[in-house]
């Protein structure tokens, strides 16, 4: 079988469990079958000797990630199958490890490690709760991608309009906007088009982003009845 250790080049959300909340890693591997276990040991001997993994892993590795030279990216635990994740969270940094999954024999090479980042779904009534604190707005960094027309209709005090249609205006100006080291709170209607948003913070380096679970019509049906809903 011929495939890479990672389960999902997505990062997993799952409403109200926290995600990436433990350290990232980047790594860079090769692979090889099953019976060519001979043939990893002198790959390991010669990644000993001097030579790069990644140049080996252009010209033996049977893993799709050799076009990149066996990069697979920053991972962080649950995106990678159990034996490959055990090992490669287990193994110094820069130091050459081997292990076999399904897929075969694994070379791997951790080369860096940062602090995860979260996304996490919060509930209306608890986004309420925090709204009623009294530095909330004032602290916390709050992005609303509805349409204007939407806005008009309902809106909640501290809110940075950002509409999700003109992405490709405010994106690439986005750390201008936001710090990504402060929490960063996503509203839209029904908590599709801002769970979109949270997630694309968090690949943006935002360490702490969450989206306000169905929206701002969830917000006046369960939390504050004196907002309309539309």
């Amino acid at each position: 079988m011929v495939g890479s250790p990672r389960l999902n080049p997505r990062v997993a959300f799952s409403a109200g469990k926290f995600e990436g909340q433990n350290k990232e890693i980047l790594v860079q591997h090769l692979l090889v079958g099953e019976q060519n276990l001979e043939l990893l040991l002198e790959l390991q001997k010669r990644i000993a000797g001097g030579e790069d993994l990644s140049d080996l892993a252009v010209e033996f590795s049977i893993c799709p990630s050799k076009e990149e030279g066996g990069m697979l990216g920053w991972v962080q635990k649950g995106q990678m199958v159990p034996k490959f994740e055990e090992a490669a969270f287990s193994a110094p940094l820069n130091k050459v490890v081997r292990c076999k999954t399904d897929f075969g024999w694994h070379l791997l090479q951790v080369l860096s490690e940062r602090e995860g980042s979260l996304l996490q779904d919060i509930g209306p009534e608890e986004f309420h709760l925090k709204m009623e604190e009294q530095d909330f707005i004032d602290e916390a960094q709050l992005l609303d991608v509805r349409e204007p027309d939407e806005v008009a209709q309902a809106s909640l005090p501290g809110f940075k309009v950002l509409p999700l249609r003109q992405f490709g205006n405010w994106g690439p100006e986005i750390t201008n906007e936001f710090d990504p080291n402060k929490d960063t709170y996503v509203l839209c209607h029904h908590g599709v088009r801002s769970l979109q948003v949270a997630k694309w913070l968090q690949s943006q380096g935002f360490k702490r982003v969450f989206n306000i679970a169905g929206g701002i019509h969830a917000y006046a049906v369960k939390a504050d009845a004196s907002v309309p809903t539309y």
